[in-house]
């Protein structure tokens, strides 16, 4: 048997924790050996590891049951299968304006200045403040959303507002927080995008793709251990691939040579608390990664 105090699947939660998961809408148990409790229907017992996590559940009152339970047992990375990378056709990319030289040799403060003056696509009419990234640049953990909504465009950072609340109670239940100074509960926030798409559109593939470097240039600069990728267009800017969420999860991807885990995007959850529990586990799964 596994020893308890070896296991990278075991979560002694403490009471805040427990607290950052009822936030999320997670009820997480650990059955006893004393006087164990009846499991309900729906919810397979575990095997033969009492000491792993038993399930995580969506609480929220008024949401469905989460349509799979979450897995129990260490997850095991597939090996990381390499997509090809998709060429922006020429009717794409006519009227994009090319960023400045340089981009991929610039240190942190000349980048985020290029960020903020940047004017490479028509992104740059509408936005009020560029969103640049936030948290610790020498961090382990790496968050990659999509795009900047009204109020990151507001406030000129990523994850604000009610999304943003969600995102915190998310890392703070596996003890990571964007504030913490380095080590190993330091984490990096930034979008796919840096300037947000009038009235919160989708992200065209040729923003996307002018955008890129950027991103590429701040991973290179962080130099992550684990990056997770938060909704659709940001797994599909890292990942170069038309695949959905649903396909992707549940395995490591890489980027730039960094695992990648996939999961949904806090805004996707605040509107669908019944898959909170995928994403309960996608985390597991990224903890694992990294440890």
């Amino acid at each position: 048997m596994t020893d308890p105090a070896r296991d990278p699947t075991r979560f002694d939660l403490d009471e805040r924790q427990r607290a950052m998961l009822a936030e999320m809408g997670i009820r997480v148990w650990w059955p006893q050996a004393s006087a164990p409790e009846p499991v309900a229907a729906q919810t397979p017992a575990p095997a033969a590891r009492p000491e792993a996590v038993a399930g995580a559940v969506a609480g929220a009152a008024a949401a469905p049951s989460p349509r799979a339970p979450v897995r129990t047992e260490p997850i095991r990375a597939e090996p990381v299968r390499s997509e090809p990378v998709r060429p922006l056709s020429v009717e794409q990319t006519a009227d994009a304006v090319p960023l400045p030289p340089g981009v991929d040799q610039m240190d942190w403060d000349t980048l985020q200045t290029t960020v903020a003056q940047c004017r490479a696509c028509g992104l740059c009419s509408s936005r009020k403040n560029t969103v640049f990234g936030v948290g610790e640049r020498s961090a382990q953990w790496m968050v990659i959303g999509e795009a900047p909504g009204e109020n990151e465009d507001l406030q000129g950072e990523p994850f604000v507002g009610q999304a943003g609340k969600l995102l915190d109670n998310m890392l703070a239940a596996i003890g990571l927080n964007r504030s913490a100074p380095g080590g190993q509960a330091g984490v990096y926030i930034a979008n796919a995008l840096k300037c947000r798409p009038p009235g919160n559109r989708n992200p065209e593939p040729v923003e996307l793709q002018t955008c890129a470097p950027y991103l590429v240039r701040q991973v290179a600069l962080v130099q992550p251990r684990i990056i997770l990728a938060m909704g659709r267009f940001a797994v599909q800017s890292l990942l170069q691939t038309s695949e959905p969420i649903g396909k992707l999860r549940g395995r490591v991807h890489q980027y730039q040579g960094v695992p990648v885990v996939v999961t949904y995007h806090p805004a996707y959850l605040l509107r669908n608390p019944a898959d909170k529990a995928k994403a309960w586990a996608d985390l597991v799964l990224a903890l694992q990664t990294a440890q």
